[in-house]
């Protein structure tokens, strides 16, 4: 129950629509950043890239221990607030170990369940879930966890290596888009939000589960004292890789906050913006609509 009170302690705000030239002008510039490193646009995909491929095999585990297997909770949050219905086209973007897009599955098959008990279901439906990750050895991963969870035949499931600023499905094509802990690792924030737009259907939802900016100032200090000093230790003891922690520490402070990032989906053509913090906002999911 403590648990749950904690994923549902945060607070919903609704972003108002504002000019874009209140926005900070570095967030549009072509500057781009490794951590707090400040690199070539060229340089960061394969600074990123060697990050994910070393950390690949223990993403999982590592993802328990640091968020004491919160981030399941809140992946399940984010998933029901895309509502999947059986014969939906959704894209998982930078999912390469299939965490959310299982959960996506999981719930089409729940409600055809139900529906094919119910004489409601339409077989005719074919429902499409595509996984796309830029890095193999995080989709390698993926299809592994798929095979041990009894997912390894299903037809619903797309495996896709692809670059969430240049997909290479078609203009309209998704009914929904979701992204959990892969946005910050963008060479470009803003391409990555356009190509979500053009990819989705008139209607479609987009929803992203960040990593965020803790508002309340002794939790912030704790929260930090925790980032750069724990997380990183925790990847040298588990992982073998201190650095690839440092900089997965690096990035969530550099990444912009809740409002900011809520007006860059405003600018890449969302409608009704929103965000979730969740957990005082160590966590936030931004939603908007394609309409």
């Amino acid at each position: 129950m403590m648990m749950m009170a904690l994923l549902r302690s945060g607070t919903s705000t609704i972003l108002p629509r504002y000019p874009p030239s209140i926005l900070p002008r570095f967030l549009h510039s072509h500057a781009t950043s490794f951590g707090f490193k400040q690199v070539q646009e060229d340089e960061k995909s394969k600074l990123v890239g060697n990050v994910f491929s070393t950390v690949a095999s223990s993403y999982d585990l590592m993802n328990d221990l640091m968020s004491t297997g919160l981030h399941r909770l809140w992946k399940d949050r984010l998933v029901s607030m895309l509502h999947p219905f059986a014969g939906m086209k959704h894209l998982d973007v930078a999912g390469g170990t299939g965490d959310a897009a299982f959960r996506v599955l999981e719930s089409i098959n729940s409600v055809s369940n139900k529906a094919l008990q119910e004489g409601l279901a339409d077989t005719k439906q074919e429902t499409k879930i595509f996984v796309c990750d830029i890095n193999p050895n995080m989709l390698n991963v993926g299809k592994m966890r798929a095979i041990e969870r009894g997912f390894g035949e299903d037809r619903s499931l797309h495996w896709v290596e692809g670059d969430a600023e240049a997909l290479s499905f078609a203009d309209g094509s998704m009914d929904g888009y979701t992204i959990a802990f892969g946005i910050r690792n963008v060479t470009h924030i803003e391409k990555a939000l356009s190509e979500a737009y053009r990819v989705l259907k008139r209607g479609g939802r987009f929803l992203c589960l960040e990593l965020s900016h803790v508002e309340l100032p002794v939790f912030k200090q704790i929260y930090d004292y925790y980032s750069f000093s724990i997380i990183p230790a925790m990847g040298e003891l588990v992982a073998g890789d201190r650095a690839s922690y440092q900089y997965l520490v690096e990035s969530i402070h550099r990444f912009p906050n809740q409002e900011t990032f809520a007006q860059m989906i405003l600018d890449a053509g969302f409608e009704k913006v929103e965000y979730d913090n969740l957990v005082g906002g160590v966590v936030a999911i931004h939603s908007g609509l394609k309409l």
